[in-house]
């Protein structure tokens, strides 16, 4: 089967997906089609932009180089301080930006109102990431033919359109990935061939649209990494209410992707059997080359991810690069995926006319000795 991963945006908690990908990579799962949004078009890129023995070691690069240094080793210490030390370093990331990725606009006439140039419209520079893509990625490899497929989402500013971009139809560079994280008013619009274009999360923030309007029929296996939450608890304070918020906003809206996928599925098929049941004098070589190229006959087996972090109910969880916390995520997405790939639900028969199989992570397994009590 092909196989295809799926990265939505989340910044920090973009980690997790690091850790999904170390599990795949190890059990030799290696991807021919990456498609990110954000930061998982960020992560999306250094991994198609680099021979398999070298992609790891480069996103752990990534990572290393972005994670703020922790005072002590948060594994050490009660919750209560571990939290303390988040909310310090979510601070200093508010204040001084992040090496390597972005930095504030001190002294900016935009913060107080005033109209500056459109590439200068936010509150940070991503200037810095262009230069960590570069030094990250072969960008050559990359849009060489053969390698794996990449694909990056962005929305094209003035018209509110989601824009792909493609290595099979373009060259990619680095201000593509740029603009597929460049969520407002944080971070500014990138220009690309004359229009300016912003985080493709404002439009759909897990791609897995693009996925599913791939007109190639063949089976698919798809890993598809969940950062954020559809489902959660009420909020009874100001900043659960606003992580709720931001959970809803960004959360996958793959169910109703992947019902519309199944119908469409259903749909053709049912065209070809209505077709071929017509008398051979009625039908033309035109209409059987048309019904062929819908194609019906493959299975999508999606297998989805979901980060089940809680982050203490903090609105800026996507925020918080302290080193512990990535280097949780990181284990976290490892530790899921390892499920996943024990579990491998994929395999398991199913018909030829089977459109769709969506595989959930198996539940943990509970210790012979809390089985016993």
């Amino acid at each position: 089967m092909r196989i295809v991963l799926v990265l939505q945006g989340g910044g920090a908690l973009g980690a997790y997906q690091a850790g999904v990908f170390q599990a795949l990579h190890e059990h030799q799962l290696a991807p021919d089609w990456i498609v990110g949004t954000s930061i998982g078009a960020i992560n999306a890129a250094i991994l198609a932009g680099n021979p398999f023995e070298d992609r790891l070691t480069r996103l752990r690069q990534f990572w290393q180089g972005i994670a703020h240094r922790d005072s002590y080793d948060m594994r050490q210490v009660p919750d209560a301080q571990r939290r303390s030390n988040i909310l310090l370093q979510t601070w200093d990331t508010l204040l001084r930006g992040v090496p390597g990725f972005f930095t504030p606009r001190l002294f900016s006439a935009f913060a107080a109102g005033a109209p500056v140039d459109p590439e200068q419209a936010s509150f940070y520079d991503t200037t810095d990431l262009r230069d960590t893509l570069n030094e990250l990625i072969d960008f050559d490899y990359l849009n060489a033919p053969g390698g794996i497929r990449l694909t990056v989402n962005a929305l094209k500013v003035t018209s509110g359109t989601l824009r792909s971009f493609d290595n099979r139809d373009q060259t990619i560079h680095a201000d593509h990935v740029r603009a597929s994280g460049a969520l407002p008013p944080g971070f500014p619009p990138v220009r690309i061939d004359g229009d300016l274009y912003w985080d493709g999360g404002l439009y759909s923030n897990t791609p897995l649209e693009t996925v599913l309007d791939e007109s190639k029929q063949v089976d698919t296996l798809c890993f598809m990494v969940d950062l954020w939450s559809a489902d959660g608890e009420e909020p009874t304070t100001l900043d659960e209410v606003q992580t709720r918020q931001k959970d809803v906003t960004f959360a996958s809206r793959s169910r109703r992707h992947l019902d519309d996928y199944v119908a469409t599925h259903q749909m053709r098929q049912k065209l070809r059997e209505l077709y071929a049941a017509l008398p051979a004098d009625q039908r033309t070589p035109a209409q059987t080359a048309e019904l062929e190229a819908l194609g019906c006959g493959s299975t999508l087996h999606v297998v989805r991810l979901p980060y089940a972090g809680r982050d203490w109910n903090m609105a800026a969880k996507d925020i918080n690069f302290s080193q512990g916390s990535i280097d949780w995520r990181w284990d976290q997405g490892y530790q899921d995926a390892l499920r996943a790939i024990t579990a491998a639900g994929w395999l398991s028969f199913v018909s030829e006319d089977t459109p769709l199989v969506v595989h959930e992570l198996p539940p943990l397994a509970v210790p012979k000795t809390e089985r016993a009590a």
